[in-house]
């Protein structure tokens, strides 16, 4: 269950988080804005591209051993990771079980929920599991991107795994990609979700480039990362990808309606991070964190990279098979992700007054100039900005109900 946030949290201990794609690309949908999909192109002797039983005992001993932690969260993403069926994730949790006589295990599962049926729910419920599922809104925004190899949309089949797993009481939350379409219609959306029964919800803004044309003969239809301390100059973006702005009005939009009926009721994790910063704790995510890097992707094969974004040839960390997990972290944080990222923010970001809330976003996105012609802007800067701005005097208020001992949720009734 969700934890309740706190003025002056204990210490952590710093570990590392690796997410696996088991299945690497391999999906059923054929999303427009998926920038996975397009990973075949490094998996060309790969038929199914099923992780290996060694791999995944491999993975999973050598996981659990790095974590200094009493508990210890896997993540199975893909591509689609119910491809691989549901003996794949029983042998997963048989693994898990004789290897975990000191540790506490954690699973949760990315899915596009077209796949689910009882069994499965019936599965993730008895080994408590929880299941992140893609759904972007109604019908119409749902499909405007969301489709399948034939074209077809797959909003009824969502739905229907949205709701075998409300049935059998699994755990859930609902990732929403905003891209350029969805990021108009943010009403419709946020309250489309929370008629669903939805408590959960995370918003992920879509930003991706045209591929260059070295890029495209290796079979990529989108560009990889830019170098942060020089000028990028492909900034061609992708027809789906969310204007800055509108996407920073989507926020605030959704934002206004949240304040006003829903605080301790619906739970968007966009704005739980901003309030977790606001009051001066570290970033929740990775994404608004003073460095990254810690947070690693094992692909099918058992090769290591050094971000879900940068999984291409030039971040390769090393294999599971051959390779410490804990030195591949520390080469991470030397290729761009570590100090990098906090040293490398342009004066303008710098200078900032949403500095301690954005950090200057992900890397992955950074290929903007600012005003003064400094390399390393975030593409979303004005989204972001224009977002951490307007939700300041929220912030406050509901800052002071906390140091008054008193709930968050009051803030309604302030507002009122």
């Amino acid at each position: 269950m969700k934890k309740p946030l706190q003025l002056n949290p204990p210490k952590v201990v710093r570990g590392l988080h690796v997410i696996a794609k088991p299945i690497g690309p391999m999906c059923n949908l054929n999303c427009e804005y998926c920038f996975y999909v397009e990973k075949t192109a490094f998996h060309k002797t790969c038929e199914d591209c099923r992780m290996t039983d060694e791999v995944l005992a491999v993975f999973i001993e050598k996981y659990i051993a790095s974590q200094a932690a009493p508990v210890v969260e896997f993540v199975w993403q893909g591509g689609e990771p119910t491809l691989l069926g549901l003996s794949f994730f029983e042998r997963v949790v048989e693994l898990q079980k004789s290897l975990s006589s000191t540790k506490t295990i954690v699973n949760s599962i990315q899915t596009n929920g077209t796949l689910l049926d009882d069994k499965w729910c019936l599965f993730l419920k008895q080994h408590d599991f929880m299941v992140g599922i893609s759904l972007d809104g109604p019908r119409e925004i749902h499909d405007y991107y969301r489709v399948d190899v034939s074209g077809e949309g797959s909003f009824d089949r969502t739905i229907r795994g949205l709701r075998l797993l409300q049935k059998h009481g699994v755990e859930y939350n609902v990732i929403a990609c905003v891209a350029r379409e969805t990021a108009r219609h943010p009403l419709a959306v946020y309250q489309f979700i929370k008629r669903e029964g939805v408590q959960f919800i995370q918003f992920v803004p879509i930003i991706e480039r045209q591929p260059s044309s070295v890029e495209q003969q290796i079979g990529l239809r989108l560009a990889g990362p830019s170098n942060l301390e020089q000028s990028e100059e492909n900034k061609d973006i992708a027809p789906w990808s969310v204007i800055p702005e509108e996407y920073g009005d989507f926020l605030i939009a959704v934002y206004e309606d949240w304040i006003r009926h829903d605080v301790g009721k619906t739970f968007v994790m966009n704005f739980e991070w901003a309030l977790n910063t606001w009051i001066g704790n570290p970033s929740a995510v990775c994404i608004h964190a003073k460095q990254c890097g810690r947070a690693l992707v094992i692909e099918n094969n058992g090769d290591i990279f050094a971000c879900d974004h940068y999984v291409y040839p030039d971040y390769r960390l090393g294999n599971i098979l051959s390779d410490d997990l804990h030195t591949m972290v520390k080469a991470s944080l030397l290729s761009g992700f570590g100090v990098e990222k906090e040293s490398s923010l342009p004066r303008f970001c710098l200078e900032c007054e949403v500095l301690t809330a954005c950090q200057g976003g992900c890397p992955k996105q950074r290929f903007e100039n600012s005003h003064d012609n400094e390399p390393g802007l975030n593409y979303l800067c004005p989204g972001y900005r224009k977002f951490f701005l307007h939700i300041r005097e929220y912030q406050r208020a509901m800052t002071t109900l906390m140091m008054n001992g008193l709930p968050v949720s009051d803030v309604m009734k302030a507002i009122d």
